[in-house]
């Protein structure tokens, strides 16, 4: 993953029903909160991992960089990001001898089917695994980044494809093929350039007109769409549209809260689903 850089001037327990009841509806006013700060409402509801995907894909040509080795890894972490966010995951609980983030391992809080097929895979992969894992230990074999071939089952197939057709399916993306000499390969460009720019304009407030130099007053699915931004190497191309002067804001605050001290972020957390947020950002800033 590369890091922002300075542009150069232009020339574990079941729950109850109750509790499963409270889970949504605390997910609901998460995304409230964050309509409300878009100013938006009526904007469609993305997932994160189709956010993230949407902020990679080229407009035109339909598909992410070749280059971009980490928008896999960072797929899988905003899985899991959106399942704590929706209640149904979270970081075992510290104990008197205190463990680092990446020490501490994902347990299920609700399996209460989420209706993404992407996230119940997850989400019963999780369930049947015992012992559990840690949150870099599931990006890895939900990757498929795993030298256990008793463990290859648990890689989720064609993730990509799989976003882009939901994309496609909620107008935001058409279906195309490209042709590059040896292969012909399914491309996905831009149709809702509206919704695209939603999309970036949220992002890149977060960094500028609605910063905090306390990133736990971040709406939680903000603070979520910035690390996973920045995890999965699509953080600085969302910036690029910005003039020089406020891209250099926007990529030096950034660069100190994303590359800062995680464990003392994850200290100041209000809600479960933060402590995974940034285990998230310490498993994708592993390289």
């Amino acid at each position: 993953m590369t890091t922002l850089t300075k542009r150069s001037r232009r020339t574990e327990a079941p729950t109850s029903t109750e509790s499963r009841g409270q889970e949504e509806e605390e997910e609901q006013k998460s995304r409230a909160t964050d309509e409300e700060e878009d100013g938006d409402s009526k904007a469609l509801r993305l997932t994160l991992m189709e956010e993230i995907l949407l902020l990679g894909l080229k407009d035109k040509e339909g598909y992410t960089s070749f280059w971009n080795d980490c928008i896999s890894s960072g797929l899988r972490g905003a899985m899991l990001v959106e399942l704590a966010l929706r209640g149904r995951i979270q970081l075992q609980p510290q104990s008197m001898r205190r463990r680092k983030l990446s020490e501490r391992r994902v347990v299920l809080k609700s399996d209460a089917p989420t209706g993404d097929v992407l996230l119940d895979e997850t989400l019963k992969h999780i369930k049947n695994t015992e012992p559990v894992e840690t949150v870099a230990s599931w990006i890895d074999l939900l990757t498929g980044e795993t030298w256990n071939p008793l463990k290859m089952y648990f890689q989720l197939p064609q993730v990509r494809e799989r976003l882009a057709k939901s994309l496609v399916e909620k107008g935001v993306l058409t279906t195309g093929k490209q042709n590059f000499v040896l292969f012909d390969m399914t491309t996905h460009p831009l149709v809702n350039e509206k919704e695209k720019e939603r999309l970036l304009q949220r992002l890149q407030a977060s960094l500028l007109d609605r910063w905090t130099n306390e990133p736990h007053r971040l709406p939680r699915r903000t603070l979520a769409l910035l690390v996973l931004a920045h995890g999965s190497d699509v953080l600085e191309r969302s910036l690029t549209s910005l003039p020089d002067d406020r891209y250099e804001i926007a990529s030096r605050r950034a660069k100190d809260m994303l590359e800062g001290d995680f464990e003392q972020q994850s200290a100041k957390v209000t809600t479960p689903a933060e402590e995974v947020i940034w285990a998230v950002l310490a498993a994708l800033n592993r390289g």
